[in-house]
């Protein structure tokens, strides 16, 4: 019989390979299903919506990295269950996002299996190191910076391009959301140099995302 540890990792093994290798399939409809009809886009227009929702996937490769971490390295059961109600939401845009670059016919990220280790490493340290309620804190701080990287892409996206705006717009009442529980749920406010150096390094991949 396995133990509570090793259904853990295999949990963990199973969401990598699913997220790295297997079709998302979302449990929500996609909110671009009830968006207006788009106007035709330019071919630079749908270059650039394609490369902003690249790194939007990118994004959610990383969320599903940070939230598997943080539920393995919790004793916390109630904490565990929320980083995966937390994860379970991330799937649905990572579908989402999948779904939206293939009909503007871009790429996911060649890149992905190195964003998906370097936030895996992340989030378990968040999780052993500073305890439950510098993991939230973690997870309150990445989400209050999604939510303004997302909130400049509903700036960035074509006028035109309705569907992937739909898209976004879901996604940041997502990430607004689960940093409001994060914080209800204890989450401890992260030291300036922290919450910097998270910037940079989701600026570093943004930058890089965008065009590999």
């Amino acid at each position: 019989m396995s133990s509570p540890l090793s259904d853990l990792l295999l949990s963990a093994a199973d969401g990598t390979l699913r997220t790295l290798l297997a079709p998302p399939r979302a449990a929500r409809p996609s909110p671009a299903a009830d968006a207006p009809t788009p106007a035709p886009l330019t071919e630079a227009e749908r270059r650039h919506s394609a490369a902003l929702m690249r790194v939007n996937h990118v994004g959610e490769v990383c969320a599903q990295a940070l939230y598997a971490a943080q539920a393995l390295s919790t004793p916390n059961t109630a904490l565990r269950r929320q980083m995966e109600a937390a994860a379970r939401d991330e799937t649905d845009h990572l579908a989402w996002t999948k779904e939206r670059l293939d009909e503007l016919g871009g790429r996911v990220s060649w890149l992905n299996p190195l964003w998906y280790a370097g936030a895996f490493g992340i989030g378990w340290l968040a999780g052993r190191v500073g305890g439950d309620r510098w993991s939230l804190g973690f997870v309150v701080e990445t989400e209050r910076q999604v939510e303004a990287h997302l909130a400049s892409h509903m700036q960035r996206l074509p006028a035109g391009d309705t569907r992937s705006r739909a898209i976004v717009e879901q996604m940041k009442a997502d990430e607004a959301r689960h940093a409001d529980e994060a914080q209800q749920a204890g989450g401890a406010p992260l030291p300036a140099p922290v919450r910097g150096l998270m910037r940079l390094a989701a600026k570093v991949m943004t930058i890089t995302a965008h065009r590999i």
